[in-house]
């Protein structure tokens, strides 16, 4: 499967933060499930054990785990970490959402 999903520089940096604080060989799950405002959301999870099927993504001290069946949704995807005014939070540049609620944590397709 050519599928590839991105972790920018900040989202690296702020994983690699909190993965520091957790267990050794902790790692971050993305997966997209059924619910939120839009149809599909997005949840973040510490994980100790990947899956043989897991696409991974290891940068700058963080790894990311993301299921085949979330993998299909977020193709292309680029996860990113923003601190501005309102907050901060992880964010998910999705071009496979073809519509997402204001508060940016869930989409349709």
């Amino acid at each position: 499967m050519a599928t590839t999903v991105t972790v920018s520089e900040r989202a690296a940096r702020r994983i690699g933060e909190i993965l520091i604080a957790e267990a050794p060989g902790t790692m971050l799950r993305v997966s997209v499930e059924g619910g939120g405002c839009s149809g599909f959301q997005y949840r973040f999870d510490m994980e100790r054990s990947q899956a043989p099927d897991d696409f991974v993504i290891a940068r700058d001290g963080a790894t990311v785990l993301i299921d085949p069946i979330s993998l299909r949704y977020m193709e292309g995807a680029q996860i990113d970490f923003v601190d501005d005014l309102i907050g901060a939070s992880f964010k998910i540049a999705n071009p496979n959402a073809t519509a997402s609620c204001g508060c940016g944590t869930s989409f349709s397709v």
